[in-house]
């Protein structure tokens, strides 16, 4: 059984902001009465994931309000983070069912219920009126920050826009259902809106904390809901040297719990011959479907069949 990793942030007290100023339950708008964009900014799609719900509790504390346009900031599943216990973090992921799948229309109009998707319905009105989004996360296995820019290039180019982080990831979608930077004009290559998912680290390191309020800081200044000056005085780190773009193209997904990975689950770990083994399920073999082909996110812990153990991906120049 995997160690827990430490836990060296610590969950903030949001229940301060919990009443909001929109009529539900942690959402907080905020209009300049000047033109500009409609941007959205939201943590904790996934109860233990903590960096983003530090992040919003620092802006809402600073008493943030932008310069144009209007910024709405939402703690996503509030119910799964009250859950959140130290001694048990992993536990506090979902209620019910993971709230980053349940995006599409048709589960949304859909018959079925759960805590996720009556969230997910109090909160559609928002993410459809937002022309610009950042989703706050972390990940539960050690690796280096990422953006995933969902399925089209134009999120891609945006986070080159906004220069953090250093990797970026475009993939296909998640099998187990869509994802709220997919959601509608998002995920449409046609439509001026940008959406951008922050990966900031393992969830409970003191680095995703930075990468969170940073980034965070990052994209509001390159929406323009905050000026320059602002965005220089409270950045956290340093712009990487360089951008470089992982394009997935395909999942490796258990089909019993017997799965296993036949080579070290390393984020970014490069396998570097086509060919090579990379993971076992019964007699199934996965193998690597090209030179250098990049190991996205895999994941060992409370892995289950219909699971997406790792995807498959190589480097382009960003």
């Amino acid at each position: 059984m995997n160690p827990l990793p430490p836990i060296e942030l610590q969950a903030p007290d949001i229940r301060r902001w919990l009443p909001g100023n929109t009529g539900v339950e942690g959402v907080h708008a905020f209009d300049s009465g000047r033109p500009g964009p409609q941007v959205l900014v939201q943590a904790l799609t996934h109860g233990n994931e903590i960096c983003g719900a530090i992040a919003l509790d620092w802006l809402l504390a600073l008493g943030f309000r932008p310069r144009v346009g209007r910024l709405t900031l939402v703690f996503g599943n509030v119910q799964a983070y009250a859950r959140f216990d130290p001694a048990d973090p992993f536990a506090s992921r979902c209620v019910d069912e993971d709230f980053n799948r349940v995006w599409s229309d048709a589960e949304l109009d859909g018959p079925r219920d759960s805590l996720e998707l009556r969230r997910a319905r109090q909160l559609r009105p928002f993410i459809d009126a937002a022309e610009l989004l950042l989703d706050i996360h972390s990940m539960s296995e050690p690796c280096r920050p990422l953006m995933v820019c969902g399925t089209v290039d134009k999120n891609a180019a945006y986070a080159r826009q906004l220069g953090v982080p250093a990797d970026l990831l475009i993939d296909t979608g998640h099998p187990a259902g869509l994802r709220m930077i997919e959601r509608g004009a998002f995920g449409d290559p046609g439509k001026p809106h940008r959406a951008l998912l922050i990966e900031c680290g393992q969830h409970w390191e003191t680095l995703a904390g930075e990468v969170a309020i940073d980034t965070l800081v990052r994209f509001l200044g390159l929406t323009g809901v905050a000026d320059a000056a602002w965005v220089q005085a409270h950045v956290r780190l340093p712009l990487p040297p360089v951008q470089r773009l992982v394009r997935v193209t395909e999942p490796v997904v258990a089909r019993s719990p017997e799965f296993r990975f036949l080579v070290p689950p390393v984020g970014f770990g490069v396998v570097e011959k086509a060919g090579t083994p990379i993971a076992q399920d019964g007699d199934h073999v996965w193998t690597a479907p090209y030179d250098q082909t990049v190991l996205v996110m895999p994941g060992t812990r409370n892995l289950k069949a219909g699971g997406t153990a790792v995807r498959l991906g190589r480097f382009e120049t960003a």
